[in-house]
């Protein structure tokens, strides 16, 4: 794809990954949508935009609206007569480290930002992709493809987004549309799926008999040694524009090599077994890991 002729659309575009990748995707020449669900909480993008001198097409869409995400992809056709790309990156976190915590109305909101969002907007655009021979990048997780303790709902909505696109691949790809998934890890400069301290204590004592465990799981996370895992925001967002460039991106593209490393345990665990030794470990059961 040449930047300089194509046509992206971004959503999730007020914060973190996505709002790094509007800006380098206009900095890289491509014409960028850039989708917020509020666009009364855009201020950082607009300025963001502005301090890199890059212009952006700032529009609403809420992936959760079928009929906004209609109304958006109707005025990119009527704009542009066409689009090149779509970046699937709208997401929320999950708030109830246990299920019991989470009621069934929480699990469902989660679903249906980061599954049925992802599925609304990819149906919605994929006419226009199929006419150009565009592209669908998704931004899938580590935690689509290695469950993670205490994140119960979020993993869940990831690996339904990779199954979804695993499937989606062969068939878009006969029909002209590449699909990719962009993996990162941890991100470090956001604040996305992080537990704030302020909250850690009264999240423990509502865990019930899962306090102790939580609390393990806890420990680990503070001393898993992030420096190797974390990357910046800026860092995925040069990824989704190397993969809107490539000539034959992959299918599963990892963000940095601890992502690569992580991914790789799980494609290659045949039976779970190893993946289920890792995780005792982060809730504090190393000698079960042992077994």
């Amino acid at each position: 794809m040449t930047p300089e002729h194509g046509i992206v659309l971004i959503t999730g575009c007020s914060s973190g990954i996505g709002l790094a990748t509007a800006v380098a995707a206009a900095r890289a020449g491509f014409t960028t949508v850039a989708t917020v669900r509020e666009p009364g909480r855009a201020g950082a993008l607009r300025a963001a935009a502005e301090h890199a001198g890059v212009p952006l097409d700032l529009r609403r869409l809420d992936v959760t609206d079928p009929g906004s995400v209609a109304a958006c992809l109707d005025g990119v056709r009527h704009d542009y007569g066409r689009l090149d790309a779509v970046v699937n990156n709208a997401g929320v976190s999950n708030s109830d480290p246990t299920l019991e915590m989470s009621t069934a109305a929480a699990l469902r909101a989660n679903l249906e930002v980061n599954f049925f969002g992802v599925v609304e907007v990819s149906r919605a655009a994929m006419p226009l992709l199929r006419a150009g021979g565009g592209r669908l990048i998704t931004i899938g997780s580590v935690h689509g493809v290695v469950g993670q303790p205490f994140n119960e709902a979020y993993c869940a909505a990831k690996f339904a987004v990779e199954g979804f696109m695993e499937s989606l691949a062969p068939v878009a790809g006969a029909h002209g549309v590449t699909v990719s998934l962009v993996v990162p890890g941890f991100v470090s400069d956001t604040s996305f799926g992080v537990f704030p301290d302020i909250n850690r204590a009264s999240v423990q004592a509502a865990c019930g008999p899962y306090g102790t465990t939580f609390a393990d799981y806890l420990e680990w996370v503070g001393g898993a040694g992030w420096e190797s895992a974390g990357q910046l925001a800026h860092e995925v967002a040069e990824v989704v524009v190397g993969t809107l460039r490539a000539e034959r991106p992959a299918f599963r593209v990892p963000t940095n090599r601890w992502a690569a490393e992580y991914l790789d345990r799980k494609l290659a665990d045949r039976d779970g077994s190893t993946v289920q030794r890792l995780a005792r470990t982060w809730i504090g059961r190393p000698e079960a890991a042992e077994e």
